[in-house]
């Protein structure tokens, strides 16, 4: 049997048999090692019959002796010949599930052979983090037939895990011998970060044309700078430029709005020397969920998104200055990025410089930045980072807070750095333990409109 690739539908199922090329090399010498403890009697009973029937001349005890030796060996044979005719496969019910959530893998055995089976037991393989190795006990499964079970794992670590590869002990009707395979057939079970529900806020309150993710830009600088078209069947004829029609000698109109998805960039802080604390509780994971909120939340709202980290590493990648445009579905930008955040580990860096340099070109929209512990020099270089964006928002670790587990407010260096980051424009919070990430959503868009004048809010726009 080979291995087959996911199915349609909410699961995966990955379908293989037990691998032949690996036990032709032991033989028959693998099945016969497989004789249980009765078979290995029965065995080593007939042959001692045999021996004493040779010395004492007794033709009925060799017949015996003959009958206890073969019964195990014929037992293993078939058993080796027939254990190639059982197919397995398994399908993950959701393959990919937040951390803290259950997925259900459903096993399925076939016996494609044209006889019955023994006695089976069934053994998946999974990692200690997910629970404990399940097993199954399967009586005689007919010819033909087949046998679906199942089981429940949970992680509350994201990260990805294999499953499998699925073992099978088979055993004959006598128990003469028991032979444990393993099917070819392996998969993952993808755990991403929990997301949290936002609300739908604006940071910049009065703004227009965010509302659904999109805003409008005329191809033209003004009424006197009109870039007319050739009129074609169907355009309305109120949009008809007169003065360019008798310019040009036939019917001109009025070029259409173009509609534009409004650009979010979320900045992930991975630096290893930002982050202090381990664990599903840590500050790092608090940052990895809060970025995978915002994203999901903003393709949501219709925002064209991408997902940045501080080694300058931008997901998805593709279209236009690496965001997920029209030629890529908010599903399956939200599943890479997702798949991205399920297995983001601390970097090495000790900057955000690459960030930074990612930033360089301009026009980058929202930028929403989940950053560490920020010295002098890196809150220097957020800063600049405000210059290449129509809005900023910060959610800056309180690592100090979070290390003593307290609440007692941002330290006098932190506040420092939300100064620096606050004059340059941003939108800079603390974030202690314990605090939700849709409070502090609530939060910046309070902080923003207290801060941002009517006329630059219509400039920059709402955020969500």
């Amino acid at each position: 049997m080979t291995a087959g690739g996911p199915a349609q539908g909410s699961g995966q199922r990955a379908r293989g048999g037990i691998s032949q090329s690996d036990d032709d090399r032991g033989g028959l010498r693998t099945a016969f090692a497989g004789l249980t403890t009765r078979g290995r009697s029965f065995l080593a009973a007939g042959i001692a019959a045999a021996v004493c029937a040779y010395v004492l001349g007794q033709s009925d005890l060799l017949r015996v002796g003959l009958l206890l030796a073969v019964l195990p060996l014929v037992s293993a044979i078939v058993l080796y010949r027939t254990r190639y005719r059982v197919a397995g496969s398994r399908r993950l019910a959701p393959a990919r599930v937040p951390a803290g959530s259950e997925s259900r893998v459903h096993l399925r055995l076939d016996n494609v052979s044209r006889l019955p089976t023994g006695l089976l037991m069934l053994q998946d393989r999974v990692p200690y983090v997910l629970g404990p190795r399940p097993r199954f006990v399967l009586d005689r499964v007919e010819a033909g037939g087949r046998r679906e079970v199942s089981y429940r794992v949970r992680s509350d670590l994201r990260g990805r895990y294999p499953l499998g590869p699925l073992q099978l002990r088979l055993s004959d009707p006598f128990g003469m011998c028991e032979l444990t395979r393993s099917f070819s057939a392996f998969d993952t079970l993808t755990v991403i970060p929990r997301v949290e529900p936002l609300p739908a806020v604006r940071l910049s309150g009065e703004a227009q044309g965010y509302g659904d993710g999109r805003q409008r830009s005329l191809a033209l600088a003004g009424e006197d700078d009109v870039i007319p078209r050739g009129y074609r069947h169907g355009d309305d004829l109120r949009r008809v430029h007169w003065r360019s029609t008798a310019k040009y000698g036939e019917l001109m109109v009025r070029r259409e709005e173009q509609p534009q998805r409004a650009r979010c960039t979320v900045l992930l802080d991975t630096r290893r020397i930002a982050h202090q604390g381990t664990g599903p509780d840590s500050a790092f994971e608090w940052s990895v969920s809060g970025a995978a909120s915002a994203l999901v939340h903003m393709l949501e709202r219709g925002f064209s998104v991408r997902l940045l980290t501080d080694t300058g590493t931008a997901v998805p990648g593709e279209g236009a200055d690496g965001f997920a445009g029209s030629t890529q579905e908010s599903a399956d930008a939200a599943g890479l990025m997702m798949d991205t955040l399920a297995v983001v580990d601390h970097s090495d860096g000790a900057g955000l410089s690459r960030a930074y340099d990612v930033l360089r070109g301009g026009g980058e929209g929202l930028l929403i930045a989940f950053l560490g512990d920020l010295d002098e020099e890196q809150a220097a270089v957020a800063a600049r980072m405000r210059q290449r964006s129509g809005a900023a928002v910060a959610f800056v670790m309180d690592n100090e807070a979070w290390v003593q587990g307290g609440a007692q407010g941002p330290s006098a260096r932190l506040e420092e750095r939300l100064r620096l980051l606050r004059e340059a424009g941003w939108t800079a919070l603390a974030v202690p333990p314990g605090l939700p990430l849709a409070e502090l959503w609530r939060q910046a868009d309070r902080q923003k409109t207290g801060v941002v004048g009517r006329s630059e809010a219509q400039a920059t726009g709402g955020w969500s």
